[in-house]
Order: C-alpha cells, then structure tokens, then sequence
C-alpha cells in the first residue's frame, strides 16, 4: 500500500481536479521534482489507490436531457431476487449507477435518459416488468451544483 500522507493528498486533488495535468505541472504544484512525483504517482497506481483515469463527458451534448434517481425496493429480500435485479439492471443503459443501500430500499439507481418520455419507457417497460419490484421512487435532478464524480 501507498504511504499516505500530505503530498499523496495533494497529488491526489490535482489529479482529481485534471486526471490530464502533466508531471511536469504536478510536479511544480506539489512541491517535488518530476522523478519524484512520478515515482509517488505510480505507487499510488500500483497500489490500487489511483484506480483508473476517465474523461468526464458532458451527456446534455449526447442528447442526455433528463437525470434522476430511483429508489428501489424489492417484495423478496432473498440472495436470488437480488442477483436478478443486479442482471437486469446491468444491461439497462440508462441506470449509469447502481448503489445497493441500507434503509427503507434495497438499491439507489442514478438513471439517464433522453428526456421524461424516453425515461417513461424505461420506468414502464424496463424496470416495470421485473417481478422483484415493490417499489419505485423517482427523484428528478433538477441541477447539480455539486458533483464530483468522474
């Protein structure tokens, strides 16, 4: 495991905040020659705490209007109706999140979709099949001033 400590953090946010920054400009931001923050930087690769690099796209510009999130309950707690709802979900291309939680539901779905009508589709004719389903609960996002998902 990578050590931890103030530099990593700071390696950490710089490449959160732009997974595309060169060493040489983190380097200089962090405080560390480039062979350095190389060196930390792939430590942190090899020990799993940098699991990957995305772009972040920006879906209004694919068509993607309309984002909510779904609470999901399930009429059998059974290990068997779990797994036949984490399949179904898995080939829905609309669910981009799939969050099996604690509380009043068993899954949180973040779901993505054209507009209302395209996400009625999904709701009736997707979701609104499965026989596991005792519940579904929308809730439109109507902005997000925060997020930091990549």
């Amino acid at each position: 495991m990578a050590k931890f400590d103030d530099i990593n953090g700071r390696i950490l946010r710089e490449l959160e905040a732009d997974g595309r920054v060169s060493n040489l400009v983190l380097a200089d931001r962090v405080g560390l020659s480039p062979s350095a923050c190389l060196r930390r930087v792939q430590d942190l690769e090899r020990s799993g705490v940098i699991a990957g690099y995305r772009a972040v796209i920006d879906r209004s510009r694919l068509g993607i209007g309309f984002v909510a999130y779904m609470a999901v309950g399930l009429s059998k707690h059974t290990k068997e109706a779990q797994e036949a709802f984490e399949r179904a979900v898995a080939h829905a291309p609309e669910v981009v999140e799939c969050h099996n939680v604690t509380g009043t539901v068993e899954y949180l779905l973040r779901v993505e979709a054209a507009d209302l009508a395209a996400y009625k589709v999904f709701h009736t004719d997707v979701l609104g099949t499965l026989p596991q389903l005792s519940s579904i609960t929308t809730y439109v996002v109507m902005g997000s001033p925060k997020d930091r998902r990549a």
